[in-house]
């Protein structure tokens, strides 16, 4: 059983290799910059899983620490004359910055009250971003390509992303399924139980939300190259509700269920807003869906299934 699981884990690792190899080729031009804008934002909602699936506190500031990452990157090298590539730097410190701020405010605190927390602190953030003109352009934004030449092309910058997509997949399911994160599966279960063996409960908590917020931030920087545009829409509410909604739709403690809901959430924004501008309205009809028939998600309840057929 262990051996057949093995070869299925292989299968499935190799055929979504295949699939994001040939992504140009099936899905040329616009759709191409789609999948480009699926991988980064399923970055993003893979982040928010750190927390929300692991270690059982939901935020909704996550929004802000992405933002705040593309910020930086555009003032950095549009307005600056910076290079690109230490503006990915500035920018992942950044947004390291504001999550350890975050994180000391927050980790005190759980269940509801760590989510009002957390939309309060990601609110304060759009609202410095609004007020702060003279940096962040107020409502009209900062605008300007920061890719080097080579990124511009649609089909090249796709296969940056997904390079860098795979690394940081690598990355963060190495670390749920690393001691610390079981830790954390730990606190997410039984938090004053995981007090009584001995952890620093309050310290698990603090370095899996700034690792969160890196890999947050890491979307951000990517999303710069993306889109070359940042306004406080960037950093508002909405945007972590939506990392938030794509990571609960594809399976919330799954991690790769961030990937699914991405692609889900993001496909039916651009399909269905050329039909409707009530295309929010959709939206909140599929996760009433997920919530009512598939509470675990689409790969959860795919687990839940494979289990049942065993």
């Amino acid at each position: 059983m262990q051996i057949l699981k093995s070869k299925y884990s292989l299968l499935i690792l190799v055929l979504s290799f295949a699939l994001l190899v040939s992504v140009p080729y099936l899905f040329p031009g616009y759709k191409t910059s789609i999948a480009t804008e699926i991988l980064i934002f399923a970055i993003l909602a893979m982040s928010i899983d750190i927390l929300a699936g692991y270690t059982g506190r939901t935020p909704l500031c996550h929004g802000a620490i992405f933002g705040v990452a593309t910020y930086v990157m555009l003032y950095y090298v549009t307005e600056m004359g910076g290079s690109p590539w230490v503006g990915v730097l500035y920018a992942v410190i950044a947004s390291l910055l504001v999550s350890i701020i975050f994180a000391l405010l927050a980790i005190r605190t759980s269940g509801v009250y760590f989510i009002l927390l957390t939309l309060a602190l990601g609110m304060i953030v759009w609202g410095v971003c609004l007020r702060w003109t003279s940096v962040t352009g107020g409502e009209n934004g900062l605008r300007g390509s920061v890719s080097p030449l080579w990124l511009q092309d649609k089909v090249t910058l796709y296969y940056f992303v997904a390079s860098c997509f795979v690394v940081l997949v690598w990355m963060m399911w190495r670390f749920v399924n690393s001691p610390f994160g079981l830790t954390l599966k730990g606190i997410r279960d039984s938090e004053s139980r995981m007090r009584t063996l001995g952890y620093n409960v309050p310290l698990h908590l603090f370095l899996g939300f700034v690792v969160s917020g890196f890999f947050a931030g890491m979307a951000g920087a990517l999303y710069a190259f993306f889109n070359s545009f940042v306004s406080p829409s960037t950093v508002a509410l909405a945007q972590s509700t939506e990392g938030l909604l794509m990571a609960i739709v594809g399976g919330a403690g799954t991690l790769f269920g961030g990937i699914i809901g991405a692609a889900l959430v993001i496909s039916l924004e651009n399909v269905v807003s050329l039909y409707t501008e009530r295309w929010l309205m959709v939206l909140g009809f599929m996760f009433i869906f997920m919530m009512i028939f598939a509470p675990s998600g689409v790969l959860g309840a795919v687990r839940n299934f494979i289990k049942s057929r065993e």
